[in-house]
């Protein structure tokens, strides 16, 4: 049985806001890029309100920041947090509402029920989005799973010209160190964020439970034509490519239109070369983003798009390559954390909906590691990776209640 977990909406709002002003763009945005000014006060704000609650805080060897509070039984460790990166620009709840939350959570369990059994810690993963280095998605959690790549660091490179590695250098970290984050100790990772999508809201409920996050296909493609006079040059003599791309486009999007719910593609990138008004183009690039809970559904996703391209691009007498296909499988929730969450909702009387994930995570990387669910919290009109996204303060208090309760039922 869970008890009624007592959180502080002051506390979360105060909280929500403070970071949110670092980095503050765009009126209610926020653009915060890791190993950046803004990246380096906002973690310090994490590791001070970890002290402040008497956790033992450390940085690791990609600047995660962990707050710890050791169990009396000692066993694997319990683990919850979130990003702190943003996209550029993002929004206020997007990765920091998961920090906070981990945070809050446990600084309330402390005080109300005494140190855990078990050993727990609040993690702040120092890059999810990849909004400064391509590329470098993930980031924190791959170091922590013994997932970055040696070397990686330095092939990085920002629009600025500054590889990943001298970017952690000038932050006092040493990129020949990364593999010393790795974690093997963690045995359950809880994930609190915001949903970023509409399901909730539509349905009705404060809060979801995960039960699966998506995997994903990315694709990089190219259509190769001819550039001619767009006014000399007869149309049924042309091979134009953006006309060839923009069929792809709509044959992508009538691929996951077909297939229903959860399917989803995205064509979110396109650029034409040379790209002026008076120039048949040359050629085409655009990007393809495929996504579905099911593998084998997301796999024949995939397979239709590129039977498409194929198709229309012999039709139009057109070149056309790719690059990618791969990508990260569906990933299931860990049943016995799921059951706990959907618990620990039930004995707090917190209306809470079983759901999957559409968005990507980093406790898809964890789960390589350690057992692992999500919490998420309601999003205003479905809305993030913007500066409108918005979270109720209730909504969110009443997604750290539940947070709280998993994790009091792992280690308390």
């Amino acid at each position: 049985m869970v008890p009624k977990i007592r959180i502080d909406p002051g506390v979360v709002e105060a909280r929500i806001m403070e970071l949110a002003r670092i980095g503050a763009c765009y009126e209610t945005g926020v653009c915060r890029t890791v190993y950046s000014p803004e990246w380096v006060e906002a973690q310090a704000v994490v590791e001070r309100w970890c002290t402040e609650a008497g956790f033992a805080t450390r940085r690791d060897a990609v600047g995660n920041i962990w707050g710890r509070v050791e169990g009396s039984e000692g066993g694997p460790a319990v683990v919850s947090g979130s990003h702190i990166d943003s996209q550029l620009p993002g929004g206020r709840y997007d990765g920091a509402l998961g920090i906070i939350a981990a945070i809050t959570a446990m600084e309330a369990l402390v005080a109300q029920f005494g140190p855990p059994k078990r050993p727990v810690e609040a993690l702040s993963f120092c890059e999810e989005e990849g909004s400064r280095f391509q590329g470098a998605s993930f980031w924190g959690s791959r170091a922590i799973t013994g997932q970055a790549p040696e070397g990686l660091a330095d092939r990085l490179i920002d629009p600025q010209g500054t590889s990943m590695a001298d970017a952690m250098r000038a932050v006092g970290l040493d990129p020949a160190r990364i593999h010393e984050a790795r974690r093997t100790d963690i045995g359950d990772f809880i994930e609190l964020h915001v949903e970023q999508g509409p399901i909730l809201e539509h349905a009705g409920y404060p809060v979801g439970i995960v039960n699966v996050i998506n995997g994903a296909r990315g694709y990089r493609v190219t259509v190769v034509g001819d550039s001619n006079h767009a006014g000399a040059m007869p149309m049924d003599l042309r091979r134009d490519p953006l006309v060839g791309a923009a069929e792809m486009v709509i044959a992508v999007q009538q691929n996951a239109v077909r297939l229903g719910r959860p399917a989803v593609a995205t064509v979110g990138y396109i650029h034409a070369e040379p790209g002026w008004p008076a120039i048949i183009p040359k050629s085409v690039t655009f990007t393809i983003n495929t996504r579905h809970n099911d593998r084998d559904a997301l796999n024949g996703m995939a397979a239709a798009h590129e039977a498409a391209m194929r198709e229309i691009a012999a039709r139009h007498g057109l070149e056309v390559s790719w690059t990618g296909g791969d990508g990260l499988d569906p990933c299931p929730a860990d049943p016995t954390i799921v059951a706990l969450l959907e618990q620990s909702a039930r004995d707090q009387g917190i209306a809470a909906l079983t759901m999957p994930s559409g968005a990507l995570h980093d406790a898809q990387r964890m789960a390589q590691i350690a057992r692992m669910s999500m919490v998420f919290v309601q999003s205003k009109d479905g809305r993030s990776h913007t500066p409108e996204e918005y979270s109720s303060i209730e909504h969110c208090v009443a997604g750290i209640q539940v947070l709280a309760g998993g994790l009091y039922l792992l280690a308390w």
